[in-house]
């Protein structure tokens, strides 16, 4: 065991200063899962990724030998020696200054605003599309479920991988093929083209959703995170209404129509492209811990620095085992993120209810033209904004409980939220009339818009407090409930409204919401004792001050 003024001194050859410490002295956890035996060799770390690849097609173990030298590990583990950031370090991310903070921050909920008003302003252009492409409207549809299918699958991979090699590589792919995806659809000659440009645009754009509250919880501190993630919440639900505003009035002119509504999404996703290898930096402390032992070991030939979670990178089939089925291993097992995640899905998919139902609706019974429509979708936006205001109470109840509450002294508004949902649900569906004056409906939607912002926000919130560095896989986990709900929703939402009518099918809505009234509840009393039980909350919980 080395002492501590030898640490020090092992420390000084490397840039900048960093400190280090012996496995029950580090901050940062790992999954859980990783056995001690499964911990990289010092040959391991540093070799190619390439390498890996080949060695695993082929079936080779070149460090087999190595492993099954030292079968207790007890040699190895006193050997090792973490690198992690000391305190007020201006390299790990949550000491940022707020200046670069928001300015990382800004981009990343631009491209979150326009990957959600890429979501709804497609429906808006339905009319000249099926036109167009000689296509049904149920085939139409189906463009909106395979975006929302792309949010949901892709995330599982792509949340963990950033979490095991960064958010900004992600973020630079991301946004450019995102681009290249609205081009695709504005060129398309027939709807399968549509369709499968769609789904691809809903994979890139899901890193404007998943990877956004990540990012948020990497470089702001619980105390500091109310206002991030409420602006994150604005733009997520905010760009589903305000996108549509614009939409519906294109649409309506016949030189642009619906091609023209995926031209501007292509020259404003364009536009952020540009600005993304500008302002966004990289934000995953483990990931930069990586770099800095990894030039450390190459500097000094000392190979027993690494980061901790490095050990999580024994091999290429267990990392890609570990970041392929952290989302899904968090959703089965994890009761905060399975209650929440169902809770969240249902109310997701209601709301694609409403992107695909409003133009029906409102053309069917106030005879609204498809611009009138298209600013029904406002409604999205005021409800957003009255979700930040009352959000301001929460952060209040949230500074002053935090201390004996804990992490569930962000539910207050989400218990509100599990009330206006249902209520809100019943006045859409009995204002269903054509002698009942629209704004009765507007309302309505209002409500649900201002219930669900509380609900999608405090989701982000909450994971992001109860599982800290794997955030990103928590959210990953409840986006797969939620983006599968948006996928199959409208698929059934016309069928089920001719059938049942829209009161009939609303109320039904409505009552399956009340159902779920008692879900933030039971987190706001049992949440410590659920979490204490976790494998992995209860690593974020033991290392909370």
């Amino acid at each position: 065991m080395l002492s501590r003024d030898e640490e020090a001194t092992l420390a000084d050859p490397t840039e900048g200063h960093f400190a280090i410490h012996h496995l029950n002295e580090v901050t940062e956890p790992i999954d859980p899962r990783i056995q001690p035996s499964e911990k990289a060799t010092p040959k391991e770390l540093d070799e190619p990724l390439s390498r890996q690849l080949s060695d695993y097609v082929h079936h080779r173990d070149p460090h087999k030998a190595e492993h099954g030298a030292s079968p207790s590990g007890t040699e190895e583990k006193e050997d090792v020696l973490y690198i992690e950031f000391e305190k007020g370090d201006p390299r790990n991310p949550l000491n940022f200054t707020r200046r670069r903070k928001w300015a990382i921050t800004i981009p990343a909920v631009l491209f979150t605003f326009l990957s959600a008003a890429t979501a709804s302003t497609y429906g808006l252009g339905f009319d000249s599309m099926t036109r167009d492409l000689n296509c049904t409207r149920f085939q139409a549809t189906v463009g909106l479920s395979t975006y929302a299918l792309g949010f949901a699958v892709v995330p599982l991979v792509t949340a963990s991988f950033s979490e095991e090699f960064g958010r900004q590589p992600l973020y630079l792919v991301s946004v450019f093929c995102f681009t290249l995806m609205h081009l695709m659809v504005a060129l398309s000659k027939n709807i399968q083209t549509v369709q499968i440009a769609r789904f691809l645009a809903g994979s890139f754009g899901s890193t404007g959703s998943t990877m956004v509250g990540g990012t948020i919880s990497d470089i702001w501190l619980p105390y500091e995170r109310g206002l991030p993630m409420a602006v994150f919440s604005v733009t997520a639900l905010g760009g589903t209404g305000l996108g549509p505003v614009a939409a519906g009035w294109i649409e309506m002119n016949s030189h642009l129509e619906w091609r023209w509504i995926q031209w501007i999404h292509m020259i404003l996703t364009g536009l952020l492209a540009l600005s993304i290898p500008i302002f966004m930096r990289e934000t995953r402390a483990a990931v930069l811990l990586t770099r800095i032992a990894r030039k450390t070991r190459k500097k000094t030939g000392d190979h027993r620095y690494r980061a901790r979670v490095e050990d999580e990178r024994a091999s290429l089939k267990t990392l890609i085992y570990i970041s392929c089925t952290r989302p899904i291993y968090l959703l089965f097992t994890e009761p905060v993120v399975a209650s929440f995640s169902l809770w969240v899905g249902f109310a997701w998919g209601i709301l694609y209810v409403l992107i695909e139902s409003i133009t029906p609706v409102f053309k069917g019974l106030h005879n609204f033209n498809v611009g009138e429509t298209g600013t029904i979708f406002v409604t999205f936006f005021i409800g957003s904004l009255i979700g930040i205001a009352s959000d301001r109470i929460q952060e209040k109840l949230y500074q002053k409980n935090f201390a004996t509450r804990g992490p569930e002294a962000r539910l207050y508004h989400a218990m509100f939220a599990g009330v206006l949902f249902p209520a809100a649900m019943f006045i859409y569906a009995w204002c269903t009339f054509p002698n009942v004056h629209w704004i009765s409906l507007a309302i309505g939607i209002v409500l649900f818009i201002w219930a669900l912002f509380a609900i999608y926000l405090t989701v982000f919130t909450y994971l992001a407090d109860c599982y800290g560095p794997f955030a990103s896989s928590a959210l990953a986990g409840q986006s797969l409930c939620r983006n599968l709900a948006g996928m199959a929703f409208p698929l059934f939402t016309n069928q089920m409204y001719a059938a049942m009518t829209y009161k009939w099918a609303n109320t039904l809505f409505a009552l399956l919401a009340a159902l779920m009234i008692p879900i933030p509840f039971i987190l706001f009393k049992w949440g410590p004792k659920i979490r204490a039980k976790s494998k992995f909350a209860s690593q974020v919980m033991q290392k909370q001050p």
